[in-house]
């Protein structure tokens, strides 16, 4: 979606973004309404590598689209929290009724302003659905920039790409008295549907699939490399362990001169409590990684997901702090592909 014409919508409708600018003249937008970086734009290029949501096209559309009792998904990167079954399903383990809770997205996210950059803070108290423990926390987000990865590595075809980049830095703080439950970062970057997840593995490993039957056309597993081809109407989620991931994940979608890939960089510690479980399993631990395909009456996109190991009850701490890179690229099929193997050692098939 167009950068500028973006702007002037969420003005228009009470909803005001900020823009952060790299030196290299990446330009992301950031929606403090949901706390979101709504789209990452190349230098001199107006249109975003993230989905947006298609309600926010026109005035119209978006104001009927705000004042609704829906759950708010402008699109773009967010942060939630894990694990899922306890900030989202406030009957589970009756999975019937899915809610975000308003206080988490949109929350109330402030910007604070200093020496020419800004950062965005949600201070929340969240109910956990199992033993309906509340639990006060403070998330906070800034953005500083990532360089392309290959600016001292190129090959002739790299000058025909486009590149953008940022480092997301979030923190996530426990601010209740007393033992508090562990509680984990999530970060879910959401771009156009259609294209190929890249994850490189260590080892040959099996992804878990949460939700959904995914086909074996569509999920194709070599030694080092899960391809799923993120193309299924419906809705369908996979997670891999941290063990397998070595923390850096790929998106290819588009075709011809207007190939794009983003590629997230992020730490993994296997040592770490990873507490997203998935839903019927609630015993299964340690997925860093996972990859959500939406083509359903919530619109039509595909998820990169990423998660921190978490904080509080077993080693009483309550603070967290994650960071992690941005790559994003577009130009000609070819040089998009060489990329992909340059980053993700991942042949396309």
């Amino acid at each position: 979606m167009n950068r500028l014409k973006l702007v002037e919508t969420l003005a228009a409708v009470g909803k005001p973004t900020e823009t952060w600018e790299s030196p290299d003249g990446t330009k992301a937008l950031v929606l403090p309404y949901g706390g979101r970086i709504l789209g990452l734009f190349a230098p001199g290029d107006d249109e975003s590598f993230f989905w947006t949501h298609t309600a926010l096209n026109n005035v119209a559309t978006a104001r009927e689209f705000y004042e609704g009792k829906q759950w708010h998904n402008s699109g773009g990167e967010r942060t939630w929290l894990a694990p899922e079954v306890d900030f989202f399903f406030p009957e589970f383990p009756d999975l019937k009724t899915y809610f975000q809770q308003r206080e988490l997205d949109p929350g109330h996210y402030q910007v604070t302003k200093k020496n020419g950059g800004f950062s965005w803070t949600n201070r929340a108290t969240l109910t956990l659905s199992r033993g309906k423990r509340k639990v006060d926390l403070e998330i906070t987000k800034s953005l500083s920039p990532a360089l392309n990865p290959l600016r001292y590595d190129r090959e002739p075809a790299d000058s025909t790409v486009k590149f953008a980049g940022y480092t997301l830095h979030a923190s996530l703080q426990l601010r209740s008295s007393g033992p508090t439950p562990q509680v984990g970062l999530w970060h879910l970057a959401q771009m156009p549907h259609g294209g190929d997840m890249l994850v490189p593995t260590f080892f040959r490993t099996q992804p878990k699939i949460y939700m959904g039957t995914i086909g074996p056309q569509d999920l194709i597993v070599d030694e080092h490399l899960v391809n799923y081809k993120m193309r299924a109407t419906g809705e369908h989620k996979i997670g891999v362990r941290a063990a397998a991931t070595p923390g850096r994940v790929g998106y290819l979608y588009g075709s011809g001169n207007a190939t794009s890939l983003v590629v997230r960089n992020f730490t993994v510690n296997p040592s770490g409590e990873y507490i997203d479980v998935p839903w019927a399993d609630t015993d299964n631990f340690g997925f860093a990684f996972q990859a959500c395909n939406v083509n359903s009456n919530l619109g039509a996109f595909s998820e990169l997901e990423y998660h921190v190991p978490a904080v509080g009850a077993q080693d009483d701490s309550s603070r967290s702090d994650d960071q992690s890179q941005m790559w994003a690229f577009r130009g000609p099929e070819a040089a998009i592909r060489s990329i992909a193997r340059r980053l993700l050692a991942a042949e396309i098939k």
